[in-house]
């Protein structure tokens, strides 16, 4: 306290200290004996350059593999950090290092006086200025204490300046000299902004970004218009997201460093965690850079992951996905069910790519480590790196200890793919999920009569085609525009037959629009949206003056009895559907109970 006038600023020191914890970390070395076959395989990108003009393909650097890992400070500070509350650096003792609450703007304007903690503070104070009232600046000088800038007008009606100069007793920067209000107008209107660049852009989207990483470009966009009134470009939106998503989440370079430092840590707090990496040596030109490794692979897998497929059933579904960031590669993961059909993430991996070998080092190590017992099922889509991967493991992942079996989605994808039969998807499904061979049969029966369809397209301008069904190979003509099929289906129910629904999935053209109107929607509302009048009270109805109508004599029946049918009867009456009369009294059939020869009474006697 006694020195602290003599200091300059305050020093902080700190010593660490390696501690010896029980890793659980398997490292092994990729010895790979050619050069070429590494540089073949990874991209670099130079630090001058962007990722839209590194899209094609380069040659690697494996210099600038080497340098960058052998940066002496490869890390921003952590996130972490970020968060602390520092309010010991507040104390009243220490005035002099507090930093100047940020400069209150009186309606946007500056004014001489005006404090700023950071010459990088004046610098945005002053490109929020132009940005906002559509106008610019020339930085006249430029200092490690002073900064001066004048508006691009200046002479030319415009009198606006600035001089801004660092207070050393202060320790602020400070507005010594400033002319007022900008009264220049531009001549012409721009879309963008000289000093709306990249570094101010990913500023402002640093919040979206923070929440959403994965936001469109398009979004960011919208929301800078929406902000400062300008619409830039593609390109500096994109650059913008990308330094942003480095300020908050760090570099990529910095992410595959500090990815054995998290591992190493994660393995201390939990040693039943599994982690194996694969690495290659570090080249610098023809010279072996000693202490740097290359990452390759890495498999890893939680322990409440392991201890959660105990109870799991006896399934494991694999699949991989590219990654699309700075630096090729694929993620690799596998997951089960548990009793109530839920999803249950249990292993991960990073790869060069859905190789052989990859799936090799991937599987191996989920069979080891996570899927120890046997009996399960594996389910992938088809992909021969799979399957070799399954040949090349020594019966760990073939019957009886388990077995291979093939996505139903990805089947249902490819058949939809290579036949464009939409309306198969179900059967397809069907099929997949038969429990028994006669219902698999039974599915695949089906399947060959409605889908083993061939279309030949004879004349597409005029939109007629040739089908063939198979195997029978009867052909039918099918012309779309006059809705016309030689099935006859299509002509008489007005609805696109399967010969139809076959050209229409093969050239790809919308079937819906075949359907005749009568079965739309719209149409058979309008058969019900006529409505009903009540006629009210009689006495409410109008005065009739028209003539008396009286009965036709003619047709009056004159003959006693019940009338005698004289319509002849057919299969349509329900009349002749019924069984013959059956007597109630001797159970007789063609007569009744009242002309029946056995009816007992008083006049009813012996016959001789």
């Amino acid at each position: 306290m006694e020195n602290r006038n003599r200091m300059s600023c305050i020093e902080l020191y700190i010593e660490f200290e390696q501690s010896e914890a029980n890793r659980n970390i398997e490292l092994e070395d990729y010895n790979s004996e050619s050069k070429d076959e590494f540089e073949s395989n990874y991209e670099i990108v130079g630090p001058g350059k962007d990722e839209e003009e590194a899209g094609g393909a380069m040659n690697a650097d494996v210099a600038e593999v080497a340098n960058a890992l052998a940066n002496p400070h490869p890390f921003q500070e952590p996130s972490f950090m970020r968060s602390l509350d520092l309010e010991a650096m507040h104390a009243p003792e220490f005035l002099q290092y507090m930093n100047p609450a940020p400069p209150i703007v009186a309606d946007g304007e500056f004014t001489v006086g005006m404090e700023f903690s950071s010459r990088e503070a004046v610098i945005k104070a002053m490109k929020d200025y132009t940005i906002r009232r559509g106008v610019d600046y020339w930085v006249y000088e430029s200092e490690l204490t002073t900064f001066y800038a004048k508006c691009t007008e200046y002479g030319n009606g415009c009198d606006w300046l600035i001089r801004v100069t660092k207070m050393q007793k202060k320790y602020c920067w400070e507005i010594r000299r400033y002319n007022g209000s900008n009264t220049c107008t531009r001549s012409t209107i721009s879309q963008d902004h000289s000093k709306l660049d990249s570094k101010t852009i990913a500023e402002a989207i640093k919040p979206l970004v923070e929440v959403d990483p994965s936001i469109k470009v398009k979004s960011v966009i919208a929301d800078i218009q929406s902000k400062f009134n300008y619409t830039i470009s593609y390109r500096k939106a994109w650059l913008a997201k990308q330094q942003a998503v480095e300020s908050i989440f760090g570099s990529w370079e910095a992410s595959y460093e500090a990815l054995p430092i998290w591992f190493e840590a994660m393995c201390h707090k939990e040693p039943s965690a599994v982690v194996h990496f694969e690495t290659m040596p570090a080249y610098q030109g023809d010279d072996l850079v000693p202490d740097i490794r290359v990452l390759h692979r890495v498999f890893w897998s939680y322990y409440p992951c392991i201890r959660a497929f105990r109870h799991c059933k006896p399934v494991v579904q694999v699949d991989g996905t590219h990654l699309y960031g700075k630096y090729k590669g694929c993620l690799l993961v596998a997951v089960s069910q548990d009793g109530n059909n839920n999803i249950v993430p249990i292993a991960f991996a990073i790869v060069e790519g859905e190789t052989s070998d990859a799936w090799h080092f991937f599987l191996s190590n989920l069979r080891q480590h996570v899927v120890t017992r046997d009996g399960v099922g594996l389910i992938s889509d088809r992909h021969d790196s799979i399957r070799s991967a399954i040949e090349r493991s020594n019966g760990a992942w073939s019957p009886p200890r388990a077995f291979h079996m093939f996505c139903i989605r990805h089947i249902e994808s490819n058949f939809l793919r290579k036949f464009k039969a939409p309306y198969l998807q179900k059967l397809i499904v069907n099929i997949g999920y038969s429990r028994t061979t006669r219902e698999y049969q039974m599915h695949y029966e089906r399947l060959k009569e409605r889908g083993n369809i061939q279309v030949s397209c004879f004349d597409r301008e005029n939109e007629v085609f040739e089908v063939r069904e198979m195997p029978s190979g009867i052909e039918y003509a099918v012309d779309l525009r006059h809705h016309r099929c030689d099935c006859g289906e299509f002509q008489v129910d007005r609805i696109p037959c399967r010969h139809v629904l076959a050209c229409c999935a093969n050239q790809r053209l919308d079937w819906q629009v075949y359907v005749n109107d009568v079965y739309k929607m719209d149409q058979v509302r309008r058969v019900y949206r006529a409505r009903f009048r009540p006629l009210r009270n009689p006495a409410t109805w109008p005065a009739y003056h028209g003539p008396r109508f009286v009965e036709n004599p003619f047709l009056r029946w004159v003959a006693k009895g019940r009338p005698k049918m004289t319509r002849f009867l057919n299969e349509m009456d329900t009349r002749m559907l019924r069984r013959p009369r059956q007597c109630k009294q001797c159970g007789a059939e063609g007569h009744s109970r009242s002309r029946c020869r056995q009816t007992g009474g008083p006049s009813a006697g012996p016959t001789e």
